[in-house]
């Protein structure tokens, strides 16, 4: 299975990229972002790009994909609905439609969050545009497309989180993980299954397009 991994800077990102490294049935990873993993592997191909909102003009690379795993996102925070739509609507539909016109058998995974309003109605705004967003995708003539809806993720195998604040959770987290795993299993997962879901959700498939955590952690057993 050929992969493209964007986002793989971000927390999600690195705990799907190392599941993809590690993982035999994982031929390659191409990954795109603004920035560089810091990884070397020789499944491992990187592009870097300052303007991800504009693939065309890398397009020509983009081809003979299987499966993109789409890890891209920002905090809703501190943002206008505006601004939040921008990188997580505009983005993420321009990303895949340029995908799809050169993998028209893909499997596009995109990694959305626990709360996301389906009816766009809403009174959350980052629910309603991430809402939009995966109708939208599921719309697009993928092979097959999948949105993740984890809960809580605590990342393991040293990967961090470049927002600060997030930083100082995830370490108050880590201690208690086990307890709070066990008092609210179907909301909580961590970085190495999501990673290992998504493999194994572009390799075989599912049942249902909207995968909650629960769905997540399942899938990502050992």
């Amino acid at each position: 299975m050929k992969v493209i991994l964007l986002g793989a800077t971000g927390m999600v990102g690195q705990g799907v990229l190392r599941e993809c490294l590690l993982e035999p049935e994982v031929e390659s990873v191409l990954a795109v972002g603004r920035g560089k993993t810091g990884q070397q592997h020789e499944k491992l191909n990187e592009i870097v790009t300052d303007n991800l909102w504009d693939l065309a003009p890398i397009e020509a690379n983009l081809s003979g994909l299987d499966a993109c795993f789409f890890c891209l996102g920002v905090s809703a925070a501190g943002k206008s609905e505006e601004e939040y739509r921008r990188v997580t609507y505009d983005l993420t539909l321009s990303a895949a439609r340029i995908l799809l016109r050169q993998n028209p058998r893909m499997t596009f995974i995109y990694v959305s969050g626990m709360g996301t309003d389906s009816t766009e109605r809403g009174r959350m705004m980052w629910a309603r545009v991430k809402g939009k967003t995966e109708n939208d995708l599921l719309k697009l003539p993928f092979k097959a497309a999948y949105m993740f809806r984890p809960g809580y993720i605590q990342p393991l195998d040293g990967i961090r989180t470049k927002t600060k604040w997030y930083g100082l959770l995830y370490a108050m987290m880590a201690p208690l993980y086990p307890l709070w795993k066990a008092l609210f299993p179907k909301y909580v997962t961590t970085t190495e299954q999501v990673g290992r879901a998504m493999i194994r959700v572009a390799k075989q498939g599912a049942a249902k397009s909207v995968l909650e955590s629960e769905d997540i952690s399942r899938f990502g057993q050992d």
